[in-house]
């Protein structure tokens, strides 16, 4: 029977079924960080529990990490906590940690691909939801609640109900300066927040192929925002190149054997699908959003719609009241104060190429802060070692250290009550990166012309 990418691996990992249409699923690498493992370390103990497998854990710090001055203590006190509860927990359990410091230290959905823990075929779980950033490997990744962390670090399984299988296909060439955060941004506005709810979803067509691994991350990073489970693309060339020669990948001749495995990894034809769609690339242009989900975007051009579809049109006039926008309005033009680079959805050294690229011989605007967060310290390290620190530096951009920074108001990287911030992150919620602040999700290149020009403009005129 012809089956999808995503039955071949759900498949591979099922232990055991049981009533209810509920499976027992084997998980080959869990991720942990500091906000959601304390809970279920305590549960280990509480419950005189060992851990299963602490061998196949990668855990480091990110969402609550200072992004300055990395080797001074942690100013915040609740951070400082969950950071050091997180140490003395892999202490106690023996669990190899990658803290601050370490050359292996980042955001962790940044780590596992540049180390190599990423592979197709796999199983994946972190107690975060863009966990589905993992998918773009041809592995399926999902984010999981504190009781489930516990139940892995348990187990090394999870009792799931399998998800509806989605597969949306873009087709065709992308126009210049179209990016593939407007590619994720385009397809969510179509389908809205909630179009992807209960369906593991896989990206497919000539547009998807022809993108870079790291622009891969970014579209299965963004599943999760339609409501996704999570996110695949199937394995290709491309993956097997990005991944050959990484620190934890398979070496020599245990590369080869399990390229061959990889290799299968690709939706069978005439496999069945729940629910398909198609998107042509050539309808893609450079998006922001305007409103407090990631479905409320636009393509920078437009204008703020007048109503939001079929949906409750209460919670739209609510947002447009919390961003300070009107039915009809547009966006170009608006006055910008912050313009963030970074988060697991666009903190690569990619991400970072495309800003140093723009703003080389550029200044950013008055007025305008402009942070850039790698998302490691090798996407750090290889940004100095390229000379990109001092193209940005040179531009009045600030290079931090590796976190989640301003992508969330954990830490101290927080945009002010009022102010916007056209932002690579993946959530534009009421405030998501600070009480009050109003966010405007864009790609890199938007970002950084933003912050060149310290307002929304049309990114077009700027691209030659």
């Amino acid at each position: 029977m012809a089956k999808t990418l995503f039955d071949k691996v759900w498949d591979a990992h099922v232990v055991k079924q049981l009533e209810g249409n509920i499976d027992v699923l084997y998980i080959d690498r869990h991720l942990i960080h500091e906000v959601t493992s304390p809970q279920a370390f305590a549960e280990l103990e509480k419950r005189n529990l060992p851990l299963f497998r602490k061998e196949q854990m990668v855990a480091t710090p990110d969402h609550n990490v200072p992004t300055e001055n990395q080797h001074l203590p942690i100013r915040d006190a609740l951070s400082k906590h969950q950071v050091d509860t997180l140490i003395k927990n892999c202490e106690k359990f023996n669990v190899e940690l990658y803290g601050l410091g370490h050359p292996f230290q980042g955001i962790v959905h940044v780590i596992g691909p540049e180390l190599g823990v990423t592979l197709p075929g796999r199983t994946m779980v972190c107690g975060d939801s863009h966990t589905s950033t993992h998918g773009a490997f041809g592995a399926i990744a999902f984010g999981i609640g504190t009781s489930q962390v516990a139940q892995v670090m348990a187990s090394q399984c999870l009792l799931q109900t399998r998800p509806k299988t989605m597969r949306i296909t873009v087709d065709g060439e992308l126009a210049k300066g179209v990016l593939a955060k407007d590619i994720i941004l385009y397809i969510i506005a179509q389908l809205t927040a909630a179009g992807g709810t209960g369906y593991f979803v896989e990206y497919a067509g000539s547009a998807i192929e022809s993108l870079s691994m790291e622009a891969r991350m970014t579209i299965c990073n963004m599943s999760i925002e339609m409501g996704a489970r999570g996110g695949m693309i199937a394995p290709d060339q491309t993956t097997f190149d990005y991944i050959e020669g990484r620190e934890f990948a398979p070496h020599g001749e245990d590369f080869e054997k399990a390229l061959a495995y990889w290799k299968t990894l690709k939706t069978d034809e005439g496999a069945k699908f729940d629910k398909e769609y198609n998107f042509n690339a050539a309808d893609i242009a450079p998006m922001i959003t305007y409103g407090t989900n990631p479905g409320m975007g636009i393509k920078i051009n437009d204008k703020v719609p007048e109503k939001l579809g079929e949906g409750n049109q209460d919670s739209f006039r609510k947002s447009l009241d919390y961003m300070g926008f009107g039915p009809g309005e547009s966006l170009l033009g608006k006055e910008v104060n912050w313009v963030f680079i970074g988060s697991c959805t666009n903190s690569r050294i990619e991400d970072l190429r495309i800003v140093a690229d723009y703003v080389k011989g550029k200044k950013k605007a008055d007025g305008v802060n402009a942070m850039i967060v790698p998302g490691s310290k090798q996407v750090e390290k290889q940004a100095i070692e390229e000379g990109l620190d001092k193209v940005l530096m040179e531009a009045g951009f600030v290079l931090r250290e590796p976190g989640c920074s301003a992508c969330l108001g954990m830490n101290e990287d927080k945009v002010p009550a009022g102010e916007y911030c056209v932002s690579t992150s993946n959530r534009n919620f009421e405030g998501r990166q600070g009480p009050g602040a109003r966010t405007l999700l864009a790609s890199p290149l938007v970002a950084a012309i933003t912050a060149v020009e310290g307002k929304i403009v049309d990114i077009t005129k700027h691209l030659n």
